[in-house]
């Protein structure tokens, strides 16, 4: 039968004790143990008469506000709140968000009140949440909230669940470098709404399993951090009779201010080919990924459930088409379409919303690696790595003992070391084992390359494209299904081979990239429109695995916020087959770009210590004692920036002097790792026709800038450098630190430190910038 709701629910006034009573009516029904899913809702602390507001900057000053989840009971509103950040939420006559804005600048990013998603079940499609009677689409005010009504159509809010934030992933920390410090899960408030589907179910069909499913509404939001992350999650039922299909699922609909509204743009919206391609730039006020993400090394390429479009219900927007992108939805790119059984749950992708409070590009660079901090702390994982060509017992034992003997943390062996974790024999596995306790005996742990994709198994286990019914035309042009039989003995196989041998590293090669797979056949998916679903919950599942039992991941791949602590900094691999003096230029450039959206830690660089791709004896560094500048120069870009490398070869040094050079640049990563692995700010980009700089920046420690100069010429350089300290926390003075020198410089009080700097031909000077007072910031 249907679900009867005691009576029609318009425009109460509810107190928060009226309101319990009210939600504990309507979830009686088929639903039996909804009723108890209110515990906590009494626990909701009326609004204070003003919210605790941040009064610093957050990126340079610490947050002593924590998250909190207020009752408005005179607006009937829920509010999340952490004083740099609301979001606010209408409850009556539905759940609706009606504000999300900066609590520091006061900036509201909402133009329109819209549902909080949407829902395809058995064919049918519902809006979750939401509210009508908004008259503009350019801005609503707090009268018109006031008399919205509900939609019948929608799941309508049924209960409320507060609590703390939960692990969306099981880690096991590495222990390298600042991950240890960092708190998982990121303290904060979990707010999750339960909402139950409207009364609208078949009257010929009292057992219409739609009335049987719960939507949950889940957010969650971080002290420290002006951002949520939110989900939903679809539950049916113990008691419905038969299994529900969900087709599709938006976990998100926001109306948001335009970042422009021109009025046309000639040339440009002529060659519009569909409404998701829209010629205006989106908002930029708000940065929005998930964890669904692959396919790619940057966010947004990666990023395939976040769509801006053109909103039709914007009719007042100045832009004559009306092709403004500003209205944000997330969803799956293709299905779900799960079957949902009797007692079972789905839960989708995870959205995380971080909102900026200005337009320039540096503050917003540090402000998204700021966040991976917090919702991705093993990023901060940096360990040494030494990738060896070969697998042998006696080239694998020396790699060890060079790594030991220099500081380095690992041994890989990497793609072309004849390394196989598809074997499963025994005697083989073994004697990997064996290695990994030598290495673990001199402090090196051990780890490998596996190939994922861009790989021909069988017709009847590689993907199936949809138009031809045939293997091909994948993203790597072929690729294994991760679904067929293979793929599931592939994960087996893998999950045998870490537990066999202790190895403690995985360089996952051609991961995931998001191939869709017309087969019927394969037993982990059922075809089209989940194939892309079940395939990366196959690899998801994995990883969360490796990283629950400790093991560290490398994926040239986006997978950082489900596990993966280092992805490619972005450069060209045949551009390691140039002369050296030019990666190394090529290299400093390759960091500059790929520092914009992350840490020094997670994007790692290439140094062929061997040949790579080609380019013979002037390419490669090896015998490393005949190019010991270059090899200094590698190291000097990489250390002397705390962004780790595939030194890939057989050695890291073949003489006592090339030896020294090594452990001069590991000893000088390993004393200052904190700050190197710190956010980079930048300063001049690489040309090779003058000096180039870096600068990290980080003004929660003892050192809170480290300042690299970089010579290319054949001449030394002396320059005066206007330093821009701001970031660094530090006001009026501070103490410099130039390799045996210290001074204390001034800063005037548009933040900027006028330095002298001499740097030698072909050479690096560093700078360290630390607080001229031990209470100053300490």
């Amino acid at each position: 039968m249907a679900i009867q709701v005691s009576a029609p629910f318009v425009k109460p006034t509810l107190t928060r004790s009226a309101l319990a009573v009210f939600l504990s009516t309507v979830c009686l029904g088929p639903w039996s143990s909804a009723a108890s899913q209110l515990s906590g809702w009494q626990d909701i602390q009326e609004k204070p008469r003003i919210l605790s507001t941040f009064k610093g900057d957050w990126l340079i000053d610490p947050v002593p506000v924590t998250t909190s989840i207020y009752n408005d009971s005179d607006r009937q509103e829920i509010i999340l709140s952490n004083g740099l950040a609301e979001r606010r939420w209408r409850i009556a006559p539905n759940l609706a968000t009606v504000e999300w804005k900066r609590q520091d600048s006061g900036q509201s990013i909402l133009r329109a009140v819209r549902p909080e998603g949407a829902i395809r079940l058995n064919g049918k499609s519902f809006p979750v949440g939401g509210l009508s009677g908004q008259k503009n689409g350019s801005f609503f005010t707090l009268d018109e909230v006031e008399a919205m009504t509900a939609d019948p159509s929608s799941f309508q809010l049924v209960a409320i669940e507060t609590g703390p934030t939960e692990a969306r992933l099981p880690w096991k920390r590495a222990g390298y470098g600042a991950s240890k410090k960092l708190d998982w899960p990121p303290p904060g408030k979990r707010l999750r709404f339960i909402l139950k589907s409207p009364d609208l179910t078949d009257p010929e069909n009292e057992d219409d399993p739609i009335q049987f499913i719960r939507v949950h509404v889940v957010y969650e939001m971080y002290d420290g951090l002006p951002a949520v992350s939110k989900w939903m999650e679809v539950h049916l039922g113990k008691g419905c009779g038969a299994s529900v299909e969900l087709d599709e699922i938006k976990t998100e609909i926001l109306a948001i201010i335009p970042f422009e509204d021109p009025v046309e743009r000639r040339g440009v919206e002529a060659d519009i080919i569909n409404e998701e391609i829209a010629p205006l730039i989106p908002p930029q006020i708000l940065h929005v990924e998930s964890d669904y993400a692959f396919g790619g090394m940057d966010s947004k390429s990666s990023t395939h459930t976040v769509h801006w479009k053109p909103d039709p219900h914007w009719h007042s927007q100045t832009n004559y088409r009306k092709r403004n992108p500003s209205l944000l939805e997330c969803h799956y790119p293709l299905g779900p379409d799960v079957l949902i059984a009797p007692g079972e749950s789905f839960i989708s992708f995870k959205t995380f919303e971080l909102l900026h409070d200005s337009y320039d590009r540096e503050r917003n660079s540090i402000a998204q690696k700021r966040m991976y901090r917090i919702i991705a702390p093993w990023v901060m994982e940096n360990p040494m790595q030494l990738h060896v060509r070969s697998q042998s017992n006696e080239d694998v034992k020396r790699a060890i003992d060079q790594a030991a003997e220099c500081g380095f943390e690992m041994v890989l062996l990497t793609f072309g070391s004849g390394l196989n974790m598809e074997n499963s024999d025994q005697e083989y596995l073994s004697r990997l084992k064996s290695l990994a306790d030598y290495g673990k005996s001199k402090g090196i742990q051990l780890g490998g390359y596996s190939l994922l994709a861009s790989r021909r198994i069988s017709p009847d286990q590689d993907v199936i494209h949809p138009e031809t019914g045939q293997p091909g035309k994948a993203f790597f042009g072929n690729s294994p299904c991760l679904c067929s039989e293979w793929g599931q003995d592939y994960f087996a196989k893998l999950k045998h081979f870490f537990e066999a041998t202790g190895f403690v590293q995985l360089t996952h090669d051609g991961s995931y990239p998001g191939d869709i797979c017309a087969s019927t056949h394969h037993p982990g998916h059922r075809g089209l429109l989940d194939s892309q679903y079940k395939q990366f919950e196959a690899i998801q599942n994995f990883y969360h695995w490796m990283r629950g039992s400790g093991r560290f991941l490398n994926i040239p791949d986006w997978y950082y916020l489900n596990g993966a602590s280092r992805v490619g900094m972005g450069y060209r691999e045949v551009n390691w087959s140039l002369p050296r003096a030019q990666q190394i230029i090529i290299a400093r450039q390759n960091i500059y770009d790929g520092v914009w959206e992350k840490l020094p830690s997670m994007g790692w660089m290439f140094v062929p210590l061997t040949q790579y791709h080609g380019g013979g004896e002037a390419a490669t560094l090896e015998p490393l004692s005949e190019n010991i500048a270059d090899y200094e120069a590698h190291l000097a870009n990489l250390l002397g920036s705390g962004v780790p490398a595939a030194y890939r070869g057989f050695r890291l040094y073949d003489t006592e002097e090339v030896k020294s050079v090594v452990k001069k640049w590991v000893k000088f990563y390993r004393s200052h790792r904190e700050i190197l692995n710190s956010e980079i700010i930048h300063l001049q980009r690489a040309t090779g026709r003058d000096i180039d700089s870096i600068m990290h920046v980080n003004p929660f420690i003892q050192e809170k800038g480290a300042l690299k100069v970089y010579n290319p010429l054949n001449e030394p350089v002396q320059r005066t450098l206007a330093i821009p300290m701001y970031y660094t926390g530090l006001e009026s003075e501070a103490l410099i630190r130039h390799g045996d020198c210290e001074w204390v410089g001034s800063i005037n009080r548009r933040g900027i430190l006028k330095l002298d700097v001499e740097v030698p031909a072909r050479g690096v000077g560093i700078w360290f910038f630390e607080s001229a007072s031990k209470s100053d910031g300490e």
